[in-house]
């Protein structure tokens, strides 16, 4: 089927994601590189990150956007953890900090034995309250952080124990990892590799451990764009940012169709009241569509 303005259908399956003549809303704009947004599922509003612009931004319905932090050490990703704190990923510092909601921070992680991390870029909690992360070097280079040697060897996936503090070591042969996120169920976890334009899928053992990782999908396409920012929605569909705009697959990774994003679009989540809005971070632009089935609440 031919693509019209803002899906290209690639299965009729697509349709019961997106309605055919659904639209892309600009949210804001003028922006510098937007990354990293959240929803609050009781507030109703979306903390959002402008990774070259330094800054985090909130934004509410019916006042619009305003300043959330300033400096951000140039944040990337952010999520919610189970108590409703922020968890942000700094690309300017290394660090991966918690700010509860009275607005106070503190750093949870910062160094793997004794080097510190390369520039933690992507975050997801699970329901057990462990914390797991992207570790890739993009925050070492201008403009999306600081130009600085990187001391680790490689570019990790990690999971965090908030209590102990205790970091562990998940993955190492990734070239850029990036997006993560769990399936519904939390039996597996999918990371993708934005140099590999690929998505692997690993099971998650009871000791939170993975093994057993494969390919599940490659992202090749028109279009400006990476793999990066990815979630799955409550029907079990995995969303990944990829070349031209938000990618669809189903369980078995077919890919259903792609959301059409004008510019390079990095991240999204999804909002308002029902949780069946997308909100999409696409370089200068926060945009919003529509969709049929709703995310799933970050806490």
């Amino acid at each position: 089927m031919m693509p019209n303005s803002v899906l290209d259908i690639r299965d009729e399956r697509f349709l019961a994601v997106v309605e055919s003549d659904a639209a892309l809303e600009v949210i804001a704009d003028g922006f510098k590189f937007l990354e990293g947004p959240i929803w609050h599922p009781r507030d109703h509003h979306l903390i959002f990150s402008d990774i070259i612009g330094d800054t985090m931004y909130r934004w509410l319905a019916g006042q619009g956007t305003s300043v959330f932090r300033r400096p951000s050490h140039m944040a990337n990703g952010n999520t919610y953890d189970r108590k409703g704190c922020i968890l942000t990923c700094e690309h300017a510092t290394s660090r991966l900090t918690r700010t509860d909601p009275q607005g106070r921070t503190e750093v949870l992680a910062s160094h793997y034995q004794g080097k510190e991390l390369n520039s933690p870029n992507d975050i997801i909690v699970k329901s057990d309250g462990r914390i797991y992360f992207t570790d890739p070097n993009s925050g070492r280079n201008e403009p999306y952080g600081v130009a600085r040697p990187q001391e680790l060897a490689f570019q990790g996936v990690y999971r965090l124990d908030p209590q102990t503090g205790k970091l562990t070591l998940l993955v190492d042969d990734f070239e850029k990892p990036n997006g993560l996120c769990f399936s519904g169920d939390e039996k597996l976890l999918f990371i993708n590799d934005t140099v590999r334009q690929h998505i692997r899928v690993f099971e998650v053992g009871q000791d939170g451990l993975l093994s057993k990782g494969r390919l599940f999908a490659e992202l090749s396409g028109d279009g400006v764009g990476v793999a990066d920012g990815m979630k799955v929605d409550c029907a079990g569909r995995l969303f990944c940012t990829g070349p031209g705009g938000v990618w669809v697959y189903d369980q078995k990774a077919e890919l259903l169709g792609r959301i059409l994003v004008p510019r390079q679009a990095a991240n999204f989540t999804w909002g308002d009241a029902d949780m069946c809005s997308l909100y999409i971070t696409a370089s200068q632009t926060l945009y919003r569509i529509r969709v049929k089935n709703a995310g799933q609440p970050l806490f």
